[in-house]
């Protein structure tokens, strides 16, 4: 395998140079539930999964992210797989992020609140490990669990622990919480936040706040769970037991919802199919032009997704006067906060 970085962008203020595109792999974990509700994506083909990921890093992709919770244990396995079956030179490329903070149960495939005790942070960051195939965690990442700036502070230490153990090379938040990442930012140890941006909005405060800090900007939904690609309509949805359709998070496949959403769509189609891009990769490159800390994970599925994901590294970011055009044309968008 030949891995050539197109385009890379630097993981925070000490991390390493990653591509400038990263890999979401929440969809490759299959189903589960959370909190009594449908949590993935429908039913996956596990080696189709692992085509997908190395058509990813053929393509120049050197950031996977995933969490213990995607399919409960089952996308930081196929991780592992994928990434086993490299050789030495290009698996050392890769760059893997994952998360902890949330309870879930292996055996019975479920998930449903927080425990962010120094013993639980610990012992997940050993089951990811094991999963993963990996000595050590190139980015370990609060998913959820930090209730005040105090318990942020526990929290950091523990990480601290394990970036002196060698367990994690860095660490990050993963909570819209300005508070929170203020605390995490006094690390410099913690290299990033995640939060959600897309074509249709952030949240504005964490944005700010990770870029006081000089943190990068991992920014998951990039193409708002599918609703930027452009494969969906009111009576092509996606299908039942996928998350999407019955989340308290987001709305786009509401029924009530969804044409909005699709008209906003229609209002920066042109725009964002700027030079040939699909929508896919328009949508991408909008977020590179928006910030040069922000690195967008999208899903992927197949081989043809991570492809296409992957295309926008050729293409770039998008011309800053159409990002602009783009931004003011969406200014009403609810999700920007």
């Amino acid at each position: 395998m030949t891995t050539i970085i197109t385009a890379t962008r630097s993981l925070g203020r000490s991390g390493p140079q990653v591509s400038a595109i990263g890999v979401g792999s929440w969809a490759l974990g299959g189903p589960y539930q959370a909190n009594g509700r449908a949590a993935g994506w429908g039913e996956v083909d596990d080696d189709e999964s692992i085509r997908a990921l190395h058509a990813a890093f053929d393509a120049g992709i050197t950031l996977i992210d995933t969490a213990p919770t995607y399919g409960i244990g089952h996308s930081e396995s196929i991780i592992g797989r994928a990434l086993a079956t490299l050789p030495a030179s290009a698996a050392e490329l890769i760059t893997v992020a994952t998360k902890f903070g949330l309870v879930y149960d292996e055996r019975r495939r479920t998930t449903g609140g927080t425990d962010t005790r120094p013993e639980t942070i610990r012992a997940g960051c050993e089951d990811s490990l094991r999963r993963l195939g990996l000595d050590t965690i190139g980015l370990f990442q609060l998913h959820n669990g930090a209730e005040s700036p105090a318990q942020a502070e526990d929290i950091v230490a523990t990480c601290e622990e394990l970036v002196a153990a060698g367990k994690i090379n860095s660490f990050g938040n993963g909570q819209d919480d300005p508070e929170i990442t203020a605390v995490f930012a006094r690390s410099a140890n913690c290299v990033a936040i995640q939060t959600q941006i897309n074509v249709f909005g952030w949240a504005a405060a964490s944005l700010d706040a990770a870029r006081s800090a000089g943190l990068a900007i991992l920014a998951r939904s990039p193409l708002a769970m599918g609703m930027l690609t452009g494969k969906y309509t009111p009576s092509r949805r996606p299908a039942p037991g996928d998350v999407r359709l019955d989340t308290p998070y987001w709305d786009y496949f509401d029924s009530d919802a969804m044409p909005g959403w699709l008209e906003r769509l229609d209002t920066v189609r042109e725009l964002v199919t700027t030079d040939g891009r699909s929508l896919t990769q328009g949508a991408l490159g909008y977020l590179l032009a928006l910030d040069p800390a922000i690195i967008p994970l999208p899903g992927i599925r197949t081989e043809a997704q991570a492809i296409e994901n992957a295309g926008a590294l050729d293409h770039g970011p998008l011309p800053a006067a159409v990002a602009t055009k783009i931004t003011d044309l969406l200014a009403d968008s609810p999700e920007r906060r």
